[in-house]
């Protein structure tokens, strides 16, 4: 395997010396931090949150092996609280918390970001239609002559935290059914590659806005490192999705988060990737939505292959009998699908 230990967890004894991974895998070493050595806390609010994943001026350091706790706002900025509310109000499309500069992370290493907890810090969330955006109805990149864009909505939806319970409510009857709370953050990533600053509604190679059920609680996520300190954020809070997003959004709210940071030097991924104690999973992300699947598949065969010795051929018809894959949205400027595959399927580690 290559980004973390067999059950997705990096044990990090107090010296900073990694035990429980085959340090053969990764020649150039590990280094981190007792987690107990490092505790940044930050407060997200509107004068200090961010539109884009890029080059800024960082809000705090955190050290490898350190633990974050932050919050983010939802992707209006939490101005949408009622029917009614304008969506003029929105000033800022998914605003991001941070960067935080992780100390001792350099260009060509691996972002190692477990996700400790996410709870919502609301008790209700919004969702919204807007013209022109949706996996279903005419956009900028594809237009239909024959439709009007379809008209501007919200929807709101109470929370019941205590039974993890999220009601929704027709606009257009008296129909209401619950789902179940299960929190996730939309965005969470890196700055990119060359200088670049990427909108915080694209996702890309350095992660951003994925939309991805897998940015959950005991999943690890691998980002790669592009420039100094790594430049993490993250935002856009979801209590629930549907896979695709396809109308636009999720059930949005502002979040409170804790991670834990491990860096892998000298050794970065190429596209994100997630593991937990039972899968491995990779994304593929860019458009056409086939595209998007091929980076996907090609990702997790040659994790299959480098990580847990299966030729490339056995992993690709492995992974053909009993991987998954699912859109976790269609609605951004790329499109992001996620492979999974069991471990129970795959050979020990070499």
């Amino acid at each position: 395997m290559e980004f973390g230990d067999d059950d997705g967890r990096i044990r990090v004894k107090k010296l900073g010396i990694i035990a429980g991974m085959a340090l053969t895998l990764w020649p150039a070493g590990i280094w981190a931090q007792s987690p107990e050595d490092h505790v940044v806390r930050f407060k997200g609010t509107m004068e200090n949150v961010k539109a884009t994943f890029g080059p800024a001026e960082p809000v705090a350091h955190v050290k490898a092996g350190g633990v974050l706790e932050a919050n983010s706002l939802d992707c209006f900025g939490n101005v949408l609280q009622k029917p009614g509310d304008p969506f003029s109000l929105i000033k800022i499309d998914n605003p991001l918390t941070g960067p935080f500069f992780i100390d001792g992370a350099e260009p060509g290493d691996t972002l190692v970001v477990h996700i400790l907890d996410l709870q919502v810090d609301s008790k209700q969330g919004v969702g919204t239609f807007a013209p022109g955006f949706g996996a279903a109805n005419p956009t900028h990149y594809t237009p239909m002559l024959e439709k009007e864009p379809l008209p501007e909505r919200a929807w709101y939806y109470p929370i019941d935290a205590e039974k993890k319970l999220i009601t929704f409510q027709a606009t257009d009857s008296d129909f209401k059914v619950q789902f179940p709370l299960k929190p996730f953050l939309g965005c969470i990533g890196v700055a990119p590659a060359n200088g670049e600053a990427r909108s915080s509604i694209v996702p890309a190679e350095f992660g951003g806005n994925m939309d991805a059920p897998e940015v959950s609680p005991g999943n690890t996520l691998y980002l790669p490192v592009n420039v100094k300190g790594a430049l993490f954020y993250f935002g856009d809070g979801h209590a629930a999705m549907g896979d695709g997003e396809v109308a636009g959004s999720a059930v949005e709210v502002p979040m409170r988060a804790k991670f834990r940071f491990d860096l892998v030097k000298g050794k970065s991924t190429g596209w994100p990737r997630f593991e937990n104690d039972r899968e491995i999973m990779t994304t593929g992300i860019y458009r056409p939505v086939d595209d998007a699947v091929r980076i996907a598949v090609v990702e997790i065969v040659h994790w299959m292959h480098r990580s847990y010795g299966l030729s490339e051929l056995d992993a690709y018809e492995l992974f053909s009998k009993v991987g998954k894959l699912h859109l976790t949205e269609m609605v951004d400027p790329n499109y992001v699908v996620v492979a999974s595959m069991e471990k129970r399927y795959l050979p020990a580690k070499k």
